[in-house]
């Protein structure tokens, strides 16, 4: 069962990925719910992105009700942040950056995530020690 504080990180994750997926929807480029808020797109990618994270936004509520389903999200957030580190270091990126445009907002972005991922890790490990 999780603790009262690894079900409201979950929660919390819910939350974000809400967000997230409404700044999607309506195209509000917003650093922290946009990782690549500065770079050009398409309208249309936004709304697939925004449809996507919807299944974040289930995964994650799940998590926080249920013990069996939060190694899953754990997992799913951990393949995400090696996907963003993947991109940040993508020439895909470095081709739409502008000259001396640097990756550091991305990247702080994805270390902000990881640092969800670590304490979510840390709380799920603690709660299988109290069982």
């Amino acid at each position: 069962m999780n603790s009262q504080l690894t079900k409201y990180a979950f929660l919390s994750g819910a939350a974000y990925f809400s967000c997230m997926a409404i700044a999607h929807f309506f195209s509000f480029k917003v650093p922290i719910l946009f990782v690549y808020y500065d770079t050009p797109y398409y309208a249309y990618q936004d709304k697939i992105i925004s449809f996507a994270v919807c299944a974040y936004i289930a995964l994650f509520y799940s998590a926080s009700q249920d013990r069996t389903v939060a190694l899953n999200a754990i997992i799913v957030l951990a393949i995400t942040v090696l996907g963003l580190c993947t991109v940040n270091l993508s020439n895909a990126l470095e081709s739409v950056l502008t000259e001396g445009q640097s990756t550091l907002p991305y990247w702080l972005q994805t270390g902000a995530i990881a640092f969800y991922l670590t304490i979510l890790v840390l709380l799920y490990r603690k709660d299988g020690k109290d069982t």
